[in-house]
């Protein structure tokens, strides 16, 4: 099993219970030992190494240490190690202090979506929460939690704007490649000035080295994304696997399986095709200003 290093780590609990939980499935494949067997082993079931083993749930440090020891790792630094990782998994999210304001699983996807080396996104109606601008976001938010208090819609345009410093990062900066649907250029969010300043600002953001735009514009007609906004999120590490994450009004959901992944890997680079060339954004864009928010 390779020793990953601390430095080489993502952060965010729940990418690291993930990479933990895909060590201790290959240490005991490697161990030709069957799930119920290892669930005894920790006075579990085979149901509780499944959820170990996929990352949903944290972890006992009894635990890891004794399965470790049952898949015939003898090196005690290396058990310590991985120990180590476990506890630091249990550990609050840096999300955590927004707790009241974020549902639980929206809190696992910003630990993805930290750890990803590569996000490609997919919107119809709005721009993608990493290219909102400040006033752009509050006018969303308004219009999605109307009776909900200024404070706590404050704390979520909060949330939505830190998310946005991953693209700024000194190291692990992702790349962004966002596909947006012409329709969200005409959804006027906030009025016609708070619209002028988002499309100046994804002008902007076209200049950005790891920020790629596309528009699919009217004139494309049907296509292969349409009604159906997904994130692709790609990692850097070899324990986490592509994930597909497409949010709905009362949760979001996670794909995983490979045929799933390509099925929407194929949809995603159908709609590049569809869409403007990236370095034709800004002209397009531009065209939105004058014809619609001069």
């Amino acid at each position: 099993m390779p020793k990953p290093k601390s430095e080489d780590l993502p952060t965010g609990p729940t990418t690291l219970r993930v990479i933990i939980g895909s060590n201790l499935r290959r240490l005991r494949e490697a161990a030709d030992i069957s799930r119920e067997d290892a669930g005894e082993e920790i006075r579990g079931s085979a149901s509780k190494i499944s959820r170990v083993e996929l990352g949903r749930v944290s972890f006992r440090l009894r635990d890891v240490r004794d399965l470790m020891i049952m898949y015939g790792v003898k090196d005690e630094a290396e058990i310590e190690r991985f120990v180590d990782m476990a506890r630091e998994a249990n550990q609050p999210s840096k999300w955590h202090r927004y707790s009241d304001y974020l549902p639980d699983w929206f809190g696992n996807y910003l630990d993805m979506e930290g750890a990803a080396s590569r996000i490609r996104t997919y919107e119809v109606q709005i721009i993608p929460g990493l290219l909102q601008h400040e006033g752009y976001a509050r006018a969303v938010m308004m219009l999605g939690y109307g009776h909900t208090p200024l404070q706590e819609i404050d704390k979520r345009i909060d949330v939505r704007l830190k998310r946005q410093e991953i693209l700024d990062r000194d190291e692990r900066r992702p790349e962004l490649w966002a596909v947006i649907d012409e329709a969200a250029l005409h959804r006027p969010f906030g009025g016609a000035a708070v619209m002028r300043r988002q499309i100046q600002s994804l002008i902007e953001s076209c200049d950005r080295p790891n920020v790629r735009v596309q528009i699919v514009p009217f004139t494309s007609g049907a296509h292969s994304g349409a009604g159906a906004p997904f994130t692709w999120l790609r990692f850097a590490y070899e324990e986490l696997n592509d994930v597909i994450y497409m949010e709905h009004l009362t949760g979001g959901q996670y794909l995983e399986r490979d045929n799933e992944i390509d099925a929407y890997q194929a949809a995603m680079e159908h709609l590049c095709v569809q869409a403007t060339q990236p370095n034709k954004t800004q002209e397009f864009l531009h065209r939105i200003l004058r014809e619609r928010y001069s």
